[in-house]
């Protein structure tokens, strides 16, 4: 069942997007401990689509399966994203709008990290689906660093290159930075959009200078699903993966990141993380109890929301 009125089914079925014949892609294997042994948790979307989240009965980890390949997601991203969560929201919101909720997020999640970038002493910044450049442009004027901003979307990316920032309109996995490394690399509200969540971080480790430090957030899954009692409510075509706090940990473990400081936000619904690189730990996963545990609550969370 998925809580949305009659208006906004109207408005989100005027979009006539198609989700169910896009293209897709089956994943055979966890994208964080390889395991093949899946549970499907949800069969639709917040939307209304018809999209599965399945669980690794391994790790925890959840995760559209199927979900749309490369190219689609390339093309919902240029064309149906913004007027999808605009219609879901019933106001407009786009690469202009979204700028002064940008702002705030920008200035809150500064004071978070100055304690940590203040005495790296680094110069350089990357911030991967940086959108708008609002909070590369905010992070490069507090902390003095030179801020370079990719991201998929053509538009947002004209919104960066505004604030005089360095863009690149792509994703981080296939762009070719040479030699080029980067003190401090940010993924603000935007790893749960990926379609490799491991091979990301991996990249990340890659390009930090020695000494640079990692800001990364998530969407907590389980505080998504809680906050209106419903599993569906806080699944999304828009987020191939759903974070919790033990997979995040393990994937950051798994990936050579050691956690500095975490933080539940102001909107009670991220959880962030600044880190520095350190030697990964290949045996880093979540513990069985945890796994058991999530997967038992999701059980009962949908139990409740039929009776």
């Amino acid at each position: 069942m998925v809580t949305t009125s009659a208006d906004r089914r109207e408005r989100i079925a005027a979009l006539d997007y198609d989700y169910a014949s896009q293209p897709k892609q089956a994943l055979t294997a966890c994208n964080l401990c390889g395991a093949s042994e899946f549970v499907v948790l949800t069969h639709r979307d917040r939307y209304g689509y018809p999209a599965q989240a399945h669980a690794c009965r391994r790790c925890g980890l959840v995760f559209l399966n199927p979900r749309m390949d490369a190219e689609a997601y390339g093309r919902f991203y240029n064309g149906i994203y913004r007027p999808l969560v605009s219609a879901f929201h019933g106001r407009l919101i786009d690469a202009r709008t979204i700028q002064d909720e940008q702002r705030d997020y920008a200035a809150e999640r500064a004071e978070f990290i100055r304690p940590f970038v203040g005495k790296s002493g680094g110069q350089t910044m990357l911030d991967i689906g940086g959108s708008t450049g609002v909070v590369a442009h905010h992070f490069a004027r507090e902390f003095g660093l030179s801020g370079t901003v990719i991201d998929p979307a053509p538009l947002e990316v004209e919104q960066a290159r505004g604030l005089g920032l360095e863009t690149i309109t792509g994703l981080v996995e296939e762009h070719d930075f040479d030699t080029r490394r980067f003190d401090v690399v940010i993924i603000c509200q935007t790893v749960d959009h990926l379609l490799d969540v491991a091979g990301t971080l991996a990249r990340v480790r890659q390009l930090l200078a020695k000494g640079g430090l990692l800001f990364i957030d998530i969407v907590d899954f389980r505080a998504a699903y809680l906050r209106h009692w419903s599993v569906e409510d806080a699944v999304k075509i828009d987020h191939p993966y759903y974070l919790t706090e033990p997979t995040m940990a393990a994937y950051l473990r798994m990936s050579g990141f050691e956690v500095l400081r975490s933080d539940f936000a102001a909107d009670h619904l991220h959880v962030s993380y600044v880190c520095r690189p350190v030697v990964a730990h290949a045996d880093g996963l979540p513990h069985a109890a945890s796994v058991e545990a999530l997967l038992r609550e999701v059980r009962e969370v949908q139990s409740r929301l039929k009776a």
